[in-house]
């Protein structure tokens, strides 16, 4: 299947003017036309899901959310710190009208005055794209009374996270909450679980309400516009039945050319990394995860297609469509290490068996790594593993259950070479994936995360 070309165009769209020349704002002029539920009924005939992981039905998610009564809000997931992961960036950055004109089209889909974007302060290049976006948009009148604000948060990984981003926004830190933001949604009335109450505004009556939010990722936002357009029919053309459309990928570690590629649903993982360029010279691929939020992918599954049923079929999952590869010369101990590592940093700490039982497991891999461990060291690593999501209020317990056991049992000959203090491997420097840029080929990480402390401080050099 070839590379298509809607999402990111091959020149990025840098104007309003040029925006609306190739067709741009068409689709929020259809919703307004068509109307709210019929709006949304459209999205829910497209198939779209979810880009940001979950795969979730979003014509589902937005009709459930709409009938939830109260004031609505519409929050668009930009601060994208999943490893391996780029793809955000290059939409903001090829085409950021269509992000804000998708924003827009949910904010009147949900009958919602405001609408936040939540990106990373440090996302520099992407903030003022979408600013300059959304100045044009208001100024043309497109936006027509829908309060658009981006809220840039912190370089926490939980920050991604959809109830630690409505804290950020409310101005807390990235501390996931326990109820979903249509139970509770941002600037909520009513004290829900022991969560903060906010004052009704002004004018407003004082009975408590859950404000229902609405938060997608903004690849998902992004592809809104396209299908309101060109219609849910055209969406179904693409993809497989039950993963429709296309997925905007991100490729990086030992491939020729790390990269952001936009594919179609349905084809290979291997054509994926065929377009990055394939392996390093000399080299074959062993293995690669998406994100760090499921199990390893084998080499020897690297034809499964990317939709996410097929790739729950082999014991992982398609995530956000960031793919860090490994060549044969990596040792699969070291990764575990370093991926264990990265969550048990960015846990939040507000669950202990997550960030003590994350925090013990690195160690016991840091041990293992290093030569040291023993067979009691990887008895009492299975059993923190089975108790690291014990009531956990987000995914990232789960992350390091499913991302070290998959590890662990993919690779165990690995495993038994260290505890018998050697490795196969030669040394390499193998850090998180953790993603500042990708230029010409090129990927670049971001080394300061190895001085990333739990408390979310850093170490001086």
């Amino acid at each position: 299947m070839p590379l298509l070309s809607f999402l990111l165009p091959d020149t990025p769209i840098i104007s309003l003017d040029q925006y609306l020349d190739f067709g741009g704002g068409e689709g929020l002029r259809l919703a307004r036309e068509m109307g709210p539920d019929a709006a949304i009924e459209e999205i829910s005939r497209s198939g779209l899901r979810g880009r940001g992981g979950g795969g979730f039905p979003t014509g589902v998610k937005w009709a459930s959310t709409r009938s939830v009564p109260g004031r609505h809000y519409v929050v668009c997931n930009a601060a994208e710190g999943e490893p391996a992961t780029f793809k955000d960036r290059a939409l903001m950055r090829a085409n950021p009208y269509q992000c804000v004109e998708g924003v827009a089209i949910a904010a009147y889909c949900m009958g919602a005055p405001d609408a936040y974007i939540g990106t990373k302060a440090k996302f520099e290049v992407e903030r003022l794209s979408l600013e300059l976006a959304i100045q044009e948009m208001d100024a043309a009148g497109l936006l027509e009374g829908v309060t658009m604000i981006i809220a840039a948060g912190p370089d926490e990984y939980l920050f991604g996270e959809e109830k630690a981003l409505l804290e950020v926004i409310e101005g807390h830190d990235p501390m996931p909450r326990l109820m979903p933001p249509f139970q509770h949604g941002l600037f909520a009335t009513g004290p829900q679980m022991g969560w903060e109450a906010h004052a009704p505004e002004p004018g407003r009556p004082a009975s408590p309400e859950a404000n229902p939010t609405l938060v997608n990722n903004l690849e998902t936002l992004a592809n809104v516009p396209h299908i309101l357009t060109r219609g849910a029919e055209w969406f179904r053309r693409m993809g497989s039945a039950e993963s429709p459309g296309t997925m905007v990928c991100t490729v990086v570690g030992d491939v020729a050319r790390a990269g952001v590629y936009e594919m179609e649903m349905g084809s290979p993982l291997s054509e994926l990394l065929e377009a990055a360029g394939g392996p390093l010279e000399g080299r074959q691929f062993k293995a690669a995860f998406s994100g760090v939020a499921n199990a390893v992918i084998h080499a020897s599954d690297f034809d499964t297609p990317l939709s996410y049923e097929t790739m729950k079929d082999i014991g992982s999952g398609l995530g956000a469509g960031g793919f860090a590869v490994y060549d044969d010369s990596a040792c699969m101990v070291a990764v575990a290490h370093e991926y264990s590592r990265f969550l048990s940093v960015e846990s939040c700490g507000q669950c202990p068996p997550c960030k003590t039982g994350s925090a013990d497991i690195t160690a016991i891999l840091a041990k293992i790594d290093a030569g040291t461990g023993t067979e009691g060291d990887v008895e009492t690593l299975g059993r923190r593993l089975q108790t690291v999501t014990d009531a956990n209020r987000c995914y990232l317990g789960t992350e390091e259950q499913l991302v070290v056991s998959s590890i662990l049992q993919t690779f165990p000959d690995e495993v038994g070479t260290h505890l018998e203090g050697w490795c196969e491997f030669p040394a390499r420097h193998l850090p998180i994936p953790k993603l500042d840029d990708i230029t010409d080929g090129v990927a670049v990480y971001d080394e300061r995360h190895a001085r990333k402390r739990p408390d979310w401080t850093y170490a001086k050099m």
